[in-house]
């Protein structure tokens, strides 16, 4: 049974749908597939290529490919022209619904509120908001990880975003006369492009302010590339626990970076609004949130700059967090709770496996595993690697081939 049905789960779906002996069912909250809606901005793309689909990496010949999508939709030859590897980001949304409405184990518009452990049956048994009880050996969790929102603006008024709302809010936003963007990621760099391009259309003044020392381009040369490899999954999970968390930190680049020709544009955009006289926005880095207020229809928000050690404030009508997501352990986990591992941070303690029960292969984690699998964890095209894994462990025998090198590099002595 798989809980929560983001792309990873939605792909183990769609790989277990053929297997004959592994019945599988996937609940999901949502009335339907829904996938970062609220950044579907025009002609943002992902940052994988289209081979990074639900199944392929796993099955090439799969059903449920992007590219029997694209056959199926009439697009395939439009889509070879286009000469482009990465498919936009709501086609993406699109090909995943197409794929969930033709599974049979997906259940849609149904909440688990409480999974228990049935010691005679060896079950666990998940009720749903609606009293339904659904009973399965194995868990596989992939809840995904919700909306972050920092320490000083989690009690804060008014009508600021995250930026998981930002295309549902927009047009209220741009009717403001002045917005602070606060983030940056590629979310955070869509964005500000697209305030960018009509801000002397609507004539706000506009902020973008980042902790981090500079804008990131994401790293995404091949060597780098290697990293998302089971050779590397190998070497990361041997590490000691601080020092992966350590990684953790300092590895955020390579998978939560700019993409490089975005960086570029946004300078260009900048260049030529530019021509006609001084932009109203202002570009701050080095500076951290550190308190925020809301009083009279605006934020007062404040900032300390680390280099320089000193606190500025910065007035603002509109604000947008594109401050990410993070992993938090659901609720409904909280009876089963002895029978999960933890790390002695409060992480889970994920096994190589992808395992985090006390027997080592009873209940899988989806994502939210970055401290024991490093940039493995949140990557598209590693998904089909690691529901290669747990389908080994459900069946006991390796159905899809399991890749054991793909590296050119080696990463330990």
């Amino acid at each position: 049974m798989g809980i929560g049905l983001g792309p990873f789960n939605l792909g183990l779906a769609c790989l277990t749908e053929p297997i004959d002996g592994l019945d599988g069912v996937f609940l999901e909250s949502k009335p339907d597939f829904e996938w970062h809606a609220g950044m579907f901005l025009e002609g943002a793309h992902l940052q994988t290529p289209f081979m990074s689909d639900l199944v392929t990496l796993a099955d090439p010949t799969s059903p449920y490919s992007f590219l029997n999508y694209l056959k199926e939709r009439g697009r395939l030859y439009s889509f070879y022209i286009r000469e482009n590897f990465y498919p936009l980001r709501v086609e993406y949304d699109d090909y995943c619904r197409w794929a969930a409405n033709q599974l049979s184990s997906v259940r849609f518009s149904t909440t688990a509120e409480t999974v228990t452990w049935d010691e005679g049956e060896e079950l666990y048994a998940v009720t749903t908001a609606a009293g339904d009880v659904y009973r399965a050996r194995h868990l596989v969790l992939g809840t995904g990880t919700p909306p972050y929102v920092p320490e000083p603006c989690r009690d804060l008024g008014g009508d600021f975003l995250h930026n998981s709302r930002y295309v549902q809010h927009r047009a209220e936003l741009v009717k403001k006369e002045s917005i602070t963007l606060v983030g940056s990621g590629q979310s955070a760099a869509e964005i500000y492009y697209d305030l960018l391009g009509e801000i002397d259309v609507h004539g706000y003044r506009l902020n973008w302010v980042t902790r981090s020392p500079r804008f990131f381009p994401l790293e995404y040369t091949k060597l780098t590339l290697e990293m998302t490899s089971p050779e590397y999954i190998d070497y990361f999970r041997e590490l000691p626990e601080a020092t992966r968390y350590r990684l953790t930190a300092e590895q955020k680049g390579l998978f939560k970076g700019i993409d490089g020709d975005l960086v570029n544009e946004i300078f260009d955009l900048l260049y030529q609004k530019n021509l006609g006289g001084p932009v109203p926005t202002r570009l701050l880095t080095n500076s951290a949130l550190i308190g925020a207020r809301w009083e009279n229809g605006s934020y007062t928000l404040s900032f300390r700059q680390e280099e320089q050690g000193k606190e500025f404030d910065l007035e603002s009508q509109g604000l947008v967090l594109a401050t990410g997501y993070r992993y938090t352990e659901p609720e409904f986990l909280k009876p089963i709770r002895d029978r999960l591992r933890h790390d002695t941070r409060g992480g889970f303690d994920v096994a190589r496996n992808y395992a985090i029960d006390v027997t080592g292969r009873g209940v899988f984690l989806q994502n939210a595993g970055v401290h024991t699998h490093s940039i493995t964890s949140p990557d598209l095209g590693m998904g089909a690697y690691r529901n290669s894994c747990i389908i080994r462990e459900l069946l006991g025998s390796e159905y899809y081939p399991v890749e054991k090198s793909i590296a050119f590099q080696e990463f330990a002595v």
